[in-house]
């Protein structure tokens, strides 16, 4: 009995923060243009 309240609390809470970052939005700003490197460049040629 004291898990499923523990696990109720802990989905409660993860609820309240998820819904609070939603309320609040996402920062103003704007994306960068460049693209992300995702190898280490080789030599160029």
């Amino acid at each position: 009995m004291r898990a499923l309240v523990a696990a109720a609390i802990g989905l409660a809470a993860a609820l309240a923060l998820v819904f609070t970052v939603s309320a609040i939005g996402s920062p103003a700003g704007e994306t960068s243009p460049k693209p992300l490197l995702t190898t280490v460049p080789g030599p160029k040629r």
